[in-house]
């Protein structure tokens, strides 16, 4: 919960790094909450109105925390962009967004994890 509560404090913070754990956890939340938020719009028969809502207010979090990701592994956040491209983009994203911290300080700060 902390990881998550650490997204929205930087929700549009593009500067920095983010640790893999924060990555996945965040992205973990954001799915049981979509599921969640899924089954409740078809109990209460309204559509997808929460699901779209609670998409629209994580969609900055989710860009900044992705670009922080990529800068974790010394890529820059232009990268989110190769997302574009279906299925080899987001297999490219899924590798980076896989791949250990770049150990030490890199040219977006220090390691996270405090390597």
């Amino acid at each position: 919960m902390e990881y998550y509560i650490d997204a929205w404090k930087n929700y549009v913070n593009f500067q920095g790094r983010a640790r893999r754990k924060a990555y996945w956890l965040f992205v973990l939340f954001n799915f049981i909450a979509a599921v969640l938020l899924g089954v409740i719009d078809s109990i209460l028969g309204t559509g997808a109105m929460l699901s779209s809502i609670y998409s629209l207010a994580v969609f900055l979090p989710s860009i900044a925390l992705g670009v922080r990701r990529l800068h974790d592994i010394g890529r820059s956040g232009w990268w989110l962009l190769i997302g574009l491209i279906p299925l080899v983009g987001w297999i490219v994203l899924l590798v980076f967004a896989l791949t250990n911290s770049q150990p030490g300080v890199n040219q977006y700060g220090p390691n996270p994890k405090g390597e």
